[in-house]
């Protein structure tokens, strides 16, 4: 009995040494290995060859108007009823955050944002004139419809002869090609000033350097006041020159809301034998058929 009882607290002691050493390694063993998840970095889009940068992109984007040449599917397969045989094409104008659209039955608006060469347009918003043309109703309805597509653009500009490109790319793989033409501003260097003109339903004679017997338009200057009433400025005058975008029909008495552009260079000074001055149509307000 106390030989057992002699050798049990020296075995206890072996025990307790050997979980002591355990325990020690536990501690010293290297702690699990945790995995570090890179930064998520934003990469500036690439453009396509040849296109612009996206700074760039953006500012031409309004400084032309985009008239649309072809439109293809998935595949680069040309699709129909998006430009019209014997019509004028659609023609996109570009302004600060709003995209109008033109040649339509009704004039056509969209918000729009630029993300680098991301493009995302709100839904659009028109008048509610209806078209004869059952086509051209059709075309309008496709094009409202895609607007709110639209994904990526890239602007390739003008070179070896070759205008201004836009390419408009929509989350359905649609594919809008343009052609740029220079705004008026561009053409003319400077914002222009908005006023409204009556045009008389006649043209009258007038004096022209280059033209004998020549016709002109007759115009008066209109304002609105804050409720929309309309008033008279000025007493009527022949127009030289005419009003760009606007066609004339004999009998028809317009007002017209136009962009008015100098003429004069940089230097201030007028061409020979030139108007002082440019108009740009920018809409037709009232019409009235007086015979």
């Amino acid at each position: 009995m106390n030989l057992l009882s002699n050798r049990l607290p020296a075995r206890l002691v072996q025990l307790a040494t050997i979980a002591a050493a355990a325990a020690m390694m536990s501690a010293c063993a290297a702690p699990e290995a945790t995995t570090i998840q890179p930064a998520q970095v934003t990469t500036p889009a690439t453009p396509a060859p040849n296109a612009a940068p996206a700074a760039t992109a953006a500012q031409l984007l309004t400084q032309y108007t985009w008239n649309l040449d072809a439109v293809t599917g998935p595949g680069g397969k040309p699709l129909d009823g998006w430009i019209l045989a014997n019509q004028p094409a659609p023609v996109l104008q570009f302004q600060t955050n709003q995209v109008g659209v033109q040649n339509l039955c009704n004039l056509v608006n969209a918000g729009y944002t630029l993300n680098l060469d991301k493009i995302e347009m709100s839904r659009p918003m028109s008048t509610m004139r209806a078209c004869i043309d059952e086509a051209k109703m059709i075309q309008e309805r496709k094009i409202v419809q895609q607007l709110q597509l639209a994904q990526r653009f890239d602007v390739f500009p003008a070179a070896n002869g070759a205008p201004n490109r836009l390419v408009l790319q929509f989350s359905d793989g649609v594919r809008w090609d343009l052609t740029g033409s220079p705004t008026p501003a561009t053409r003319y260097g400077s914002a222009g000033e908005r006023m409204f003109l009556e045009v008389g339903p006649e043209k009258v004679s007038c004096n022209h350097p280059l033209m004998r017997d020549a016709k002109c338009l007759r115009v008066r200057d209109i304002a609105f006041d804050s409720k929309g009433i309309k008033h008279v400025k000025g007493d009527w005058r022949i127009m030289q020159g005419s009003i760009e975008g606007y066609t004339f029909e004999p009998g028809i008495r317009n007002v017209l809301r136009v962009n008015r552009y100098s003429m004069a260079n940089k230097n201030g000074v007028l061409p020979a034998d030139a108007p002082s001055h440019a108009y740009v149509l920018d809409m037709v307000v009232e019409s009235e058929r007086m015979r």
